[in-house]
């Protein structure tokens, strides 16, 4: 890989918006380091764009402290440094009532979501704070669940609340050394993962409803707006959602 004008680190990589991110900054002349569990489904990702010689495929579980080191050992070692992360990676537990959630489905929740996120952000703390011109940007994927859950959501609300503490810490313990971190909240892009919200979805009042989507190339434009700013600018918060989707109100 030769040396671009900036390098990304893009979890969750194989699918849906970190896909989409990915190739949007390949295309913004990033190198972009592509982490994901699936090794077919990173190259895959490369493979859709016209850069494919600046994007490099890591495969790695987010959830693995020694797999994240190397993640990062290698996006050092292969592009000499890192300006941008994007924090996307994530899973969820299945809809069930609370009380039916098993602890190992809590626990694989929170790993990715939230434990994830923490050892990513550290590692790139410990590139961002050494390298010369020093600092860099953290992007974190939350989501509409860190304002207000769905039913039967407890793991992935509990953690994407969570998130944004992480933000808030992770931009104050920053400032210091020109590491700028914001959370993008995301409602109902049109993904694979969002496919079931055209035909219904469980609503707070107990029915089920079709809930619209917005095109994923508005998501992307707001990460490229995130992290194109100058470090000494920083969008702390920012909500993309489709205008009509049952979130602001009561029901």
């Amino acid at each position: 890989m030769h040396t671009p004008t900036k390098v990304a680190i893009v979890t969750g990589a194989g699918s849906g918006i970190g896909r989409a991110v990915a190739l949007a900054l390949l295309d913004h002349n990033y190198s972009v380091v592509l982490a994901g569990r699936r090794a077919d489904r990173l190259h895959e990702t490369a493979n859709q764009s016209n850069h494919a010689d600046r994007a490099l495929a890591v495969p790695t579980d987010v959830a693995d402290p020694a797999a994240v080191r190397r993640l990062f050992d290698a996006a050092q070692e292969q592009c000499g440094r890192l300006d941008l992360l994007f924090n996307n990676a994530g899973a969820n537990a299945p809809a069930v009532p609370l009380d039916e959630l098993t602890v190992d489905q809590w626990r694989a929740v929170v790993d990715a979501n939230l434990t994830g996120a923490f050892l990513c952000t550290q590692q790139a703390f410990r590139i961002m704070k050494a390298q010369t011109p020093r600092g860099g940007r953290i992007i974190n994927n939350g989501s509409i669940s860190a304002h207000a859950p769905r039913p039967n959501s407890a793991p992935y609300t509990a953690t994407k609340h969570a998130v944004t503490g992480l933000t808030k810490s992770t931009a104050l313990d920053g400032r210091s050394f020109d590491i700028a971190c914001g959370q993008i909240d995301i409602g109902n892009a049109a993904t694979d993962m969002t496919d079931r919200f055209v035909t219904g979805v469980m609503q707070a009042n107990g029915t089920v409803a079709p809930e619209p989507r917005v095109d994923l190339r508005h998501v992307v434009d707001a990460v490229l707006y995130m992290a194109s700013l100058p470090l000494d600018a920083n969008v702390l918060s920012l909500t993309v959602m489709a205008t009509k989707m049952p979130f602001v109100g009561r029901g």
